[in-house]
């Protein structure tokens, strides 16, 4: 199976933490303690330090700072699209916000986010939800807050902060300055919310960007796809799955899927299990994942649905959804609108 250690970050993100520390008293000794990252590999600007190396480096800075008072969301807003190379560049050049987002989320590992991030896609707002369950329960509060200014930073970026926020919600008690938060976007947080998001006008996500060229976007997205192997050593299991969100699609079958990575159905077979997985749990979870996904935040007919997850015929569909949660996915989502109006 796939650990953590397998997850690479620039070594510039890692800078902005232990420059952020130095500004508040902490030194570098204290922020690289137990890391295995050497100092002068901070000034190198192609380098790669392991999200296991990071976490620790991310342990120790929450230890130092309750001396000095800062957060996670002061750490955020260090950081700009410049911090994220090409991932941040190639934000910068898309079409629209809402490209940006789906580009960004995309690529997402090559940020510096540690919450799961989805899309939010409502009748009058769009935005990014943040679900902080990932993350260790001791460092969930200080990530998760660094993870949305850190967004809140990059949305004013990439629209040159023309966007209208209209609402910026946490699910709990925060010690995010209310006045902070409402001088970068015009509103004032709100806590004991639903959900951990950032919400902008829907009317703008939309409308193109001057001097969008969609042959810059495309070189840099191409950059991105490069990157994203040289930093996330994803294993076959991740190799399978992206192919199942790409060019093969969830109703590929093993051996499309084996002849498209150059494996005989076997070769596949075999590695996937060395990995504690199968090729059948592959399209499950993700035709999971996303009929769940389709399910809460579309309109789309059931059929469509399955046709969609690479299904032949509704039923399909409708059993293996039976299987995964219990109910129909028609109940699902009535459960779901219900829900939403109480």
């Amino acid at each position: 199976m796939q650990t953590t250690d397998d997850k690479l970050h620039s070594v510039a993100i890692t800078q902005v933490m232990v420059n952020f520390a130095q500004r508040n008293g902490i030194d570098r000794q204290t922020c690289l303690l137990g890391t295995g990252i050497a100092e002068d590999a901070l000034s190198d600007g192609e380098g790669l330090v392991t999200r296991t190396q990071e976490m620790r480096l991310i342990e120790n800075l929450v230890l130092a700072l309750p001396e000095v008072g800062a957060s996670g969301f002061d750490l955020g807003l260090q950081y700009n699209l410049a911090t994220f190379g090409v991932w941040g560049f190639a934000l910068r050049t898309c079409r629209t916000l809402r490209d940006a987002a789906s580009l960004g989320l995309r690529y997402l590992p090559l940020s510096t986010a540690y919450c799961h991030i989805t899309i939010c896609d409502e009748e009058d707002a769009f935005g990014v939800v943040f679900d902080p369950d990932p993350i260790p329960a001791h460092l969930r509060q200080f990530l998760l807050e660094r993870d949305m200014a850190t967004a809140m930073n990059l949305i004013r970026e990439i629209t040159f902060q023309g966007v209208e926020f209209k609402a910026v919600e946490f699910t709990g008690d925060t010690d995010v300055a209310a006045d902070t938060v409402a001088s970068l976007c015009g509103v004032a947080p709100r806590f004991h919310a639903s959900a951990n998001r950032i919400l902008v006008n829907r009317a703008g996500v939309s409308q193109a960007f001057p001097g969008f060229d969609a042959a810059l976007t495309g070189m840099l997205e191409q950059q991105c796809r490069q990157r994203m192997e040289t930093v996330e050593n994803i294993g076959m299991a991740g190799r399978v799955r992206r192919k199942l969100l790409g060019d093969l699609g969830l109703g590929a079958s093993l051996n499309d899927m084996a002849s498209s990575l150059a494996l005989s159905s076997r070769s596949l077979r075999r590695r996937l299990e060395q990995e504690g997985t199968s090729y059948r749990d592959l399209v499950d979870d993700e035709r999971k994942q996303l009929g769940l996904q389709l399910l809460s935040s579309t309109s789309m007919k059931i059929e469509e649905v399955a046709a969609h997850l690479g299904y032949t015929d509704a039923g399909g569909f409708v059993r293996a959804f039976r299987r995964w949660q219990g109910c129909s996915p028609s109940e699902y989502r009535s459960e779901g609108a219900a829900g939403t109006e109480s």
